[in-house]
């Protein structure tokens, strides 16, 4: 089975010459032989820039084997439109992206971004043939309260409405999930805190995760499902040993070519 490791750089790094600078350093540690075509095929490597950077880092990765994505699309227009600051999906896709992260949780959390909103940005990016990674999560607070199961339930009832949306047999969206979704499971009390929980418990998350979207779908094979949260060189191996983690969405590990593709190696 395919894994994945997709690198979020959030609004780092700060300028184009830093961007190039990372950009080279990965490329060059990938070809010096750190993964050989086997690790490759098995673990399929995706960054995620500032809309900013996003142009440069496609352009950069044109020929290689890893994908670029825009951290976030606009959800009032999958083309253009009187929406001053954001980036629509056909925007994105002509800057170079492939896939986008959606509902990430600082999105939540500062832009307060909502199921409906999160629909609305599924069916813009699907409706351009650009996959999405879709992030959910629990806080500190709901983790405390044994809530996680709830919380994540509730997050989820996003891809049951999108299954519901008359989108849906126009685009035989089943097939295209298959192919165009991943959830990112990124407990929030666990980003960039250093706090890591169990493997076990992220097994357990995963396997819930997987059921109830095939409860939503039960002809859809099993979605691929990331891990989020404090990921780094020295813990990717136990997440990876796991068979219901399916790959890692990074953080402040992929802003170092060495750490993140120590984690990349790792998950192949």
């Amino acid at each position: 089975m395919q894994t994945w490791v997709i690198g979020n750089w959030k609004q780092n790094p700060a300028t184009k010459r830093e961007v190039e600078a990372l950009l080279e350093d990965i490329v060059a540690t990938i070809d010096s032989g750190l993964l050989d075509s086997d690790h490759k095929s098995r673990c399929q490597l995706m960054l995620a820039p500032s809309c900013i950077h996003l142009a440069t880092v496609s352009s950069r990765l044109q020929n290689t084997s890893i994908l670029s994505a825009a951290q976030d699309i606009s959800a009032h227009s999958a083309t253009v439109g009187a929406y001053t600051g954001d980036c629509s999906a056909q925007q994105v896709v002509d800057a170079g992206a492939a896939w986008t992260i959606l509902g990430h949780s600082e999105r939540r959390q500062y832009h307060q971004e909502s199921n409906d909103s999160l629909l609305q940005k599924l069916i813009c990016a699907l409706s351009q043939n650009i996959g999405a990674v879709l992030c959910i999560g629990e806080t500190q607070a709901q983790y405390d309260s044994e809530q996680t199961i709830e919380v994540i339930n509730e997050q989820l009832q996003v891809i049951k409405s999108l299954l519901e949306q008359p989108l849906s047999q126009q685009l035989d969206l089943k097939h295209t999930l298959t192919e165009r979704l991943i959830i990112a499971y990124e407990p929030v009390w666990a980003i960039g805190t250093g706090k890591v929980p169990t493997v076990a418990e992220v097994s357990a998350t995963h396997e819930h995760i997987k059921q109830e979207i095939a409860r939503f779908a039960p002809d859809l094979p099993l979605v691929t499902v990331l891990y989020g949260g404090s990921v780094n060189a020295n813990n990717a191996d136990s997440f990876a040993a796991s068979s219901m983690i399916d790959g890692a969405l990074v953080g402040g590990a992929s802003l170092k070519a060495e750490s993140f593709l120590a984690i990349a190696a790792a998950f192949s």
